[in-house]
């Protein structure tokens, strides 16, 4: 992407590649010293994520547990800082373990610059990482 993406362009790029499961161009899409937040997690799974090569390593069996099929419900909020966005959506598809549906909502808050993600605050559902065969974080957790 170029430099000078749009954080709003470059988030619906990174969920187009999701669902193309597209992890290592997903990941590309990040700065080297990006930061993933997840305030809501629960015990047992990570709370922050520094640098590219830790995202990667969360991210790396992502399409191994969950069979994304779409995010509806998209809605990108910009701040007054240009860099910043506010993003509310559902994942929705399938638990590739047990064939059950996925259906997650997520607000983030993400910041951008030079075209690569710096920051994403993602505050996702904690109480969905109770159905079985959502452990792609490696937590333990079931």
């Amino acid at each position: 992407m170029p430099t000078h993406t749009s954080p709003d362009v470059l988030y619906r790029h990174s969920l187009r590649l999701l669902l193309a499961k597209d992890v290592p161009a997903w990941v590309g899409l990040w700065a080297e010293d990006g930061v993933m937040e997840f305030p809501f997690a629960p015990p047992g799974w990570p709370e922050r994520l520094e640098g590219r090569e830790a995202i990667a390593a969360y991210m790396r069996d992502y399409p191994d547990h969950i069979d994304l099929h779409g995010f509806p419900d998209l809605r990108i909020h910009r701040t007054t800082r240009p860099e910043t966005i506010v993003v509310e959506m559902r994942g929705v598809g399938r638990l590739v373990g047990t064939g059950s549906p996925f259906d997650m909502s997520y607000i983030a808050v993400v910041s951008v610059q030079d075209g690569r993600f710096t920051s994403y605050r993602d505050y996702w559902n904690p109480l969905a990482v109770q159905q079985p065969g959502l452990d792609f974080a490696g937590s333990g957790a079931r």
